[in-house]
């Protein structure tokens, strides 16, 4: 029996990969030629969640999701972000308004969108294999290892999640991911404050008014010790390090933790082989901006390939390499932002600490300084 062939191969079946295909599928002659690759999602009962994280998707994100027909029912609406720094006066604050958005973002459960997403590919035509074949070799056309032989296809698009090789960089720190409930909810107001070990962030949460998704960046001993204590322990902690300005914090249920480390590595990865998303870069969890390149990569990539769709026997290579020199600037400048804001913030010199103050107050004060960081945070570098 002669090996399977497809256009496109994706490998991942994650939030980026889905959005890959749905994008790539609504455009393809004929959608089965677009092979997603990955293990079945897990099942899971009403009200169980797999992976417990939430997500804050920006605005652009969201335009993005709405558009494929993948939104999930529930989100809470980011409408203003407040900035701070402990132990030191300054602060900015981000509002929808200024930016003539209904919105700045907002927050989903990672397993509702996923959820919905693979609904969404269930019924777009694509080919799904449920299973995770190892990395392709480069070729024309590139040749996969699946469990039942091998497939090739003209392209493989890496959506998978591993760490890329390239840049590195450990940040000693670890994020503790918790639901929760305050006694004075500022509905619409998420909550990123800087800490002397890490970023401190409170989001909305989907699940209700006056719950709220807790990332709080730690040293990794810290994070384990902090997750495992008891609930009233955890909560004098979190309102020491948080303030008053939601009230009395409580825990909901346990929390988990998950090392943080920057790894970001080349988009083209051979001969008819691209990485996007976490693939290519994974990047520190600080203003939450990690799905939301990835799904403008997702996007980019479909919109650059679109017209080879319906010529595959053509040499995608020159579209491939226009690709990754059109997502350059997002990416850097999207990356640079997260990765230098938490080294900055948690330094140990006192006078950099106390310009961090200021260029809180001077974003805060100056428009024309603030407004270019705040569109970027809202939709990135578009082309």
């Amino acid at each position: 029996m002669p090996a399977p062939t497809y256009d496109i191969a994706i490998l991942g079946s994650g939030p980026v990969g889905c959005v890959l295909a749905l994008s790539l599928a609504r455009h393809a002659p004929d959608p089965r030629r677009i092979a997603l690759m990955g293990p079945a999602p897990a099942t899971r009962q009403p009200g169980q969640s797999i992976d417990p994280r939430a997500l804050a998707l920006n605005h652009g994100s969201q335009h993005i999701l709405q558009h494929l027909g993948a939104w999930p029912a529930l989100a809470a609406d980011i409408l203003t972000v407040h900035v701070s720094q402990v132990g030191h006066l300054g602060r900015t604050l981000i509002d929808q308004a200024e930016l003539a958005a209904p919105r700045l973002g907002s927050v989903v459960a990672y397993d509702d969108l996923l959820d919905t997403l693979q609904a969404a590919v269930q019924t777009s035509g694509i080919t799904r294999i449920l299973e995770h074949p190892p990395r392709p070799l480069a070729g024309r056309p590139v040749t996969l290892a699946l469990a039942e032989g091998q497939a090739h296809s003209r392209l493989a698009l890496i959506s998978d999640g591993a760490r890329p090789k390239g840049l590195q960089r450990q940040y000693q720190q670890s994020a503790v991911l918790a639901t929760i409930r305050a006694s004075r909810p500022a509905v619409g107001r998420a909550f990123e404050r800087f800490t002397r070990t890490g970023p401190l962030a409170l989001l909305p949460h989907p699940a209700g008014p006056d719950l709220y998704s807790l990332v709080w960046c730690i040293h990794p001993q810290q994070a384990q010790k902090l997750a495992a204590l008891p609930d009233a322990a955890f909560d004098q902690a979190l309102q020491q390090a948080f303030g008053q300005r939601l009230g009395s914090l409580q825990r909901l249920g346990p929390a988990n933790t998950f090392p943080l480390s920057l790894h970001v590595g080349p988009s083209l990865q051979g001969q008819g082989i691209v990485a996007v998303g976490n693939a290519a870069q994974t990047m520190h969890p600080v203003a939450g901006q990690g799905l939301n390149l990835g799904l403008r990569d997702a996007m980019q990539l479909a919109h650059t390939l679109q017209p080879w769709l319906t010529a595959p026997e053509q040499d995608a290579q020159p579209l491939l390499a226009q690709f990754a020199r059109a997502r350059r600037l997002d990416r850097g400048l999207t990356i640079s932002i997260t990765d230098t804001l938490p080294r900055l913030f948690a330094t140990e010199n006192p006078l950099i600490r106390h310009a961090c103050g200021l260029g809180l107050l001077a974003l805060d004060l100056i428009p024309a300084l603030r407004k270019p960081l705040a569109r970027h945070l809202l939709q990135g570098q578009r082309l």
